[in-house]
C-alpha cells in the first residue's frame, strides 16, 4: 500500500514513524509539505520521498491522508482534484464532516474521517474512525491499519458521534493532563519538592489508568476498593464532591461536543 500524507506536522509525522516501525517501506510513504524545513526533516528523519507541492507523481498512490489544519483543508484540496482516482482519502482533521470534505474534493466518496488524539505522538494514541457508505470493507481496514500505527482505533457508525469522541478522546489528554497539574499542585502544598510532587502525581495517574485498562471491573468499583469508609479517601472524595469535580468533568464534556457540533457547521460553510 503506498501512502501519501498532505502536510507534515506533529500527527503525520507520529503517523510516518509507526507506520514504519509496523513494517511500512519508506519508499511508500510520501508526503506533501510546503515549508522547505519541515520537508527536509521529514527525509533526514524517515527516508521519506517529500513534495513541495501538487506534483503529480506524489498521488500515485492507494491511500491519502489529509493531516493539514480544518481552516486550510479547503484550499489544500483544491489542487488535488485533478489527481483523484480510485484512492481511498483519510482525514484526521478535527471537526470537518464527510460531506464537506466530498464537496471539496469534487464529489469524492471514498472518505474516512477520524479522530486522533495527542498520545498518539508516543504510540498510545486511540482514534475514532467514520467511513462513508461507499468506503468498502477493504477499504476499512485499509484506514485502520494506517491508525493503528500509532494505537488502538474504535469504529463509529454514526457520524453525529464523532463530535463527541472529540470531546471525549480528542480532548480527553487536557483533562488528564489537568488532574495531574492539581495533584501536582497539593503536593507542593503539602511541602515535596517539585521533582517529588511530579513524580508521584504522573506515577499514579499512570498506574491508576494501567490498573483500570487490566481490569474488567467499572473504575465505580475500582474507586469503592480505594475507599475505606471514614477514611482518608473518602474525605478527599466527599470534599471534590463538594466542589463538584465529578459533574464539572461531565459537564465539560458535554460542552466539548457541542462546540465541536458548533465548530463543524462554521468549517463546512462554503
Amino acid at each position: 500500500m503506498k501512502i501519501t500524507f498532505l502536510g507534515g506536522g506533529n500527527m503525520a509525522n507520529a503517523l510516518i514513524g509507526g507506520l514504519l516501525g509496523k513494517g511500512f517501506a519508506a519508499a511508500d510513504i510520501a508526503a506533501v509539505e510546503l515549508n522547505a524545513d519541515n520537508r527536509a526533516k521529514l527525509e533526514a528523519s524517515y527516508g521519506i520521498r517529500t513534495y513541495g507541492g501538487p506534483d503529480a507523481a506524489a498521488w500515485a498512490c492507494d491511500l491519502i491522508v489529509l493531516a493539514v489544519k480544518p481552516q486550510q483543508m479547503r484550499e489544500a484540496c483544491a489542487p488535488l482534484l485533478p489527481h483523484l482516482k480510485q484512492q481511498l482519502i483519510v482525514s484526521i482533521a478535527a471537526g470537518l464532516r464527510l460531506d464537506d470534505l466530498s464537496r471539496w474534493l469534487g464529489g469524492h466518496r471514498r472518505l474516512v474521517r477520524t479522530m486522533p488524539n495527542t498520545p498518539a505522538l508516543i504510540g498510545a494514541g486511540i482514534t475514532g474512525l467514520c467511513a462513508l457508505p461507499e468506503v468498502t470493507a477493504d477499504e476499512r481496514a485499509a484506514a485502520e491499519r494506517v491508525l493503528q500505527a500509532v494505537g488502538s482505533t474504535l469504529w463509529i457508525d454514526d457520524e453525529a458521534q464523532m463530535d463527541a469522541v472529540t470531546a471525549v478522546s480528542g480532548s480527553g489528554p487536557a483533562y488528564v493532563f489537568l488532574f495531574i497539574e492539581a495533584l501536582q499542585q497539593a503536593a507542593l502544598d503539602l511541602g515535596f519538592t517539585p521533582e517529588q510532587a511530579r513524580q508521584m502525581a504522573v506515577e499514579t495517574t499512570l498506574g491508576a489508568a494501567k490498573l483500570a485498562a487490566a481490569s474488567t471491573e467499572p473504575a465505580s468499583v475500582l474507586r469503592e476498593r480505594v475507599t475505606s469508609k471514614g477514611g482518608t479517601t473518602a474525605a478527599a472524595l466527599a470534599k471534590m464532591g463538594e466542589c463538584g469535580v465529578l459533574a464539572g468533568i461531565v459537564a465539560g464534556v458535554k460542552a466539548a461536543d457541542a462546540r465541536g457540533r458548533e465548530l463543524g457547521e462554521l468549517l463546512g460553510k462554503d
